[in-house]
């Protein structure tokens, strides 16, 4: 059995920008109060002609770029969405579909805003028990296709886009660089984070998952750094389920990553559910903000109240 590692990432965001004085237009509302709240300032909202698929293609054809492959390398693909609208065929074939990508195993996961990092361990698990050499995971959500735009609780908070990582085997005797995920959830205050409905539509009970995030979270994540056998003070970034500015800030602090990069993604793309962590490390990537071989918690939390997190060592 071999470890796996990510070996490139990739991120999509669509073209059309959401600001808060254009939300200040539609509902009432104002960038202060916006800003104060969650800290977003403007979030990226994807076209009617623009499916989830399509954003996460995009995204995962960037990550297979960047890890010089091409479709037919890849024998597996888990997308994680919670906006999928059509049930079959899932996301991850009409994905396999668009790229070319020749009989992968293809699988969606609905873990809501935690649902990248459990499909990350779930494809580091197929590539350990060798049933898969290769996988595209990918996060991507539509999250204005499941908003109440005149609801101000929630439409200023939700973005649309899609990251992507390439995830292979290590080399024998290797260091594994993706570490032990630490998963769970509290199924009792579930709906505390809800889409539900025809049509569905997103809603929360915010303070409740603010008192979670921050009081139950911090020693969550600090086991999931302790299973990769590493102090939160060695960690060089900490990348966090971007659901708001109040709720990434004190939990970043409380995990006690001193020395970290914190990600804060959220102020530009606001809140976009399974994408957010992908699309946050890809962007630190690629700014140059963490290097190869650096430490990287990656923590996912919100929907179902589920979480997961494990320590990644950056591409």
């Amino acid at each position: 059995m071999h470890g796996s590692r990510i070996t490139a990432v990739g991120h999509y965001q669509p073209a059309g920008v959401l600001t808060n004085e254009d939300l200040a237009g539609m509902v009432d509302t104002s960038d202060e109060w916006i800003r104060s709240r969650v800290g977003i300032h403007s979030r990226r909202i994807a076209g009617p002609d623009e499916p989830v698929d399509e954003l996460a293609g995009h995204a995962a054809a960037k990550a297979l770029a960047a890890a010089g492959l091409v479709p037919a390398d890849v024998d597996m693909v888990v997308v994680a969405t919670s906006t999928a609208i059509d049930r079959s065929p899932n996301t991850a074939a009409r994905v396999a579909a668009r790229l070319g990508i020749p009989g992968p195993a293809a699988l969606d996961l609905n873990v809501v805003c935690a649902g990248f990092t459990h499909a990350l361990a779930t494809a580091d698990h197929a590539v350990r028990a060798g049933s898969s050499s290769r996988a595209l995971v990918i996060g991507a959500d539509k999250m204005s296709e499941v908003t109440d735009w005149t609801d101000r609780t929630t439409c200023v908070l939700v973005g649309d886009g899609a990251g992507a990582a390439v995830v292979e085997a290590c080399a024998e005797g290797a260091e594994p660089g993706i570490g032990p995920v630490l998963w769970g959830s509290v199924p009792e205050m579930g709906n505390a984070v809800r889409i539900e409905g025809t049509p569905p539509r997103f809603a929360q009970e915010g303070q409740s998952v603010y008192r979670w995030a921050t009081t139950r979270l911090p020693a969550i994540a600090r086991q999931a750094c302790e299973r990769s056998g590493l102090a939160p003070a060695d960690l060089a970034a900490v990348v966090l389920h971007q659901a708001n500015l109040r709720i990434i800030e004190p939990l970043a602090a409380k995990i006690g990553a001193v020395n970290a990069v914190v990600a804060r993604d959220v102020v530009e793309s606001g809140n976009t559910s399974a994408a957010s962590i992908p699309l946050a490390l890809s962007k630190l990537v690629e700014r140059g903000e963490i290097g190869t071989g650096d430490p990287v918690l990656l923590f996912g939390f919100g929907g179902n109240l589920s979480y997961a997190g494990q320590v990644v060592r950056c591409p």
